[in-house]
This record gives C-alpha cells, structure tokens and sequence, in this order.
C-alpha cells in the first residue's frame, strides 16, 4: 500500500483545521448538518452548557454559520504576587464569578499554590444570528446517475440512470406523504412534502424503505431503484414541485457535469 506523501498529509491536516474541531475550539462555527448534540459530544461539554452560554433554547436548533461559544472550564494555580482581582483581569472574568466559582469570601484572598477554577465567561458570547426562515428547501441530488431525460413541458420530472437496488435517497427534509404503488405510472412510489407547498416524488423504485409519516432527513435512504410502474430500464424518476406546479429539478439542485 502507498502511504500518503507528506504534502497531500499537511494538505489534510490543513483542511481539518480549518473545518474546526470542537474538541479543542473555545468557540466554533456551525457547519451544515451539526447539530448542538452533535458538536457538544466533540467538544465534550454539556450540551445545555454550550445552550446556556449562546442563549440558547430548546430545542437548541442552530444554524450553517452560528458562531457558539464552547465554555471550557479553565484553572489557574496562583503564583507568589497574585491576587484575586488581578487573575480575573487576566481571564477577563468578573471577579464575583471567579469569587462564587472557588467559594472565595471578601476581601477575596488566594494563597500561592491554590488551583483556582476559571469559570467560562458566558456574559461574552457573541450575539445569536437572526433567525431567518427559509421558505425554500435545500435540495440535493437523489442519485448520482447520469440524466437520461430532462425536464419539459412534456415531462415533469427528470430520469436519472440507476442500476437495480442502488440507493436513493432524500432531496431534502421532509415528512413522507406517501409511500405506495401508484398505479398509473410509477409503480413503487415515494412521495415528500418538504413544508411551504413544496414536494419532492421519486418513481419506478423495487423497492420502499420508508412509510407514510416518517421523518425524514436530507440524504436519508427513502427506496431502492429499479424499473417498477411502466419504466423499460432501471430509473428514477425524480420531481419538484411547489404549490402543485411542476418544477425543473435541474434548477433547484446543485450544478454538475452530467
């Protein structure tokens, strides 16, 4: 096996560093998919801790962006001059915090030696982003096969190249409306609504895996392909649609070459 030329290793180490790890960040940027419960088990804080410190509530969503404070618990061993003040200057914590945290009374003194808990600084964190609502989903592909047949006005969807039993799965979130053989055209068929008047249906599968009311998440398996209703070759047949009217997929999904 060829190990790794030290460039494309630095090359990776780079990229994780700039993806952020929560395990070693004191405060780190959300990406798309994170979920608070997610990003408090790498960082190994409470997740109500990092809630309450970005003024949080439930059910804690976040966002793609969200700047969050992770309140690391710090210590700090005094050292022969110190004072309690001039240590809460230097973690730029109020000196009543620090008091409470190390059940320390007035005048507040502190002995040489004496490990002192630094307590997170919740009263820093940044403002939460403004909620915005997204009145439309983000879709993404179903099936990474070639179009075989595009949208028009003749057609409603697109047709995506599958081999049987390939796995699709969820354009976007959404809870399932149908889960059925629909008899006219697309035998096994799966249908999504996404919220807002938008639905995605997908067709000619061999087989569903989901069923109606299920939850689903974007990228979740909904079905395996296949041929079923009047397809003549292993496809999907993929839809969008807003408030009933039938939209290009290809507008609304991510570019790519094929």
């Amino acid at each position: 096996m060829r190990r790794p030329a030290p460039l494309a290793l630095a090359a990776a180490a780079l990229l994780l560093v700039a993806a952020g790890n929560p395990a070693t960040e004191t405060r780190h940027t959300v990406e798309e998919g994170e979920t608070l419960g997610g990003i408090a088990n790498r960082a190994g804080v409470e997740k109500a801790a990092i809630a309450a410190a970005n003024g949080l509530v439930e059910p804690y969503a976040v966002q793609a962006g969200q700047v969050l404070v992770i309140p690391r618990q710090r210590s700090h061993t005094v050292k022969a001059g110190e004072t309690a003040l001039g240590i809460a200057l230097k973690y730029d914590v109020p000196l009543d915090n620090l008091a409470i945290a190390n059940g320390l009374e007035k005048p507040y003194p502190v002995q040489i030696g004496q490990k002192l808990i630094i307590p997170a600084q919740v009263a820093q964190a940044p403002a939460p982003i403004r909620a915005t609502t997204h009145t439309e989903p983000y879709f993404r592909w179903p099936h990474d096969g070639r179009v075989l047949l595009p949208f028009s006005p003749t057609h409603d969807g697109i047709d995506i190249a599958v081999d049987t039993g390939d796995m699709v799965r969820a354009a976007a979130s959404g809870t399932v409306v149908f889960a059925n053989t629909e008899p006219t055209r697309f035998g096994r068929q799966v249908l999504i609504d996404h919220g807002n008047g938008w639905q995605t249906s997908y067709g000619h599968l061999s087989r569903i895996t989901v069923k109606k009311g299920d939850v689903i998440k974007t990228g979740e398996r909904i079905g395996l392909a296949g041929a079923a209703g009047t397809a003549t070759r292993p496809e999907l047949h993929f839809e969008i649609r807003h408030d009933g009217k039938d939209i290009d997929p290809k507008s609304k999904l991510p570019p790519r070459d094929k």
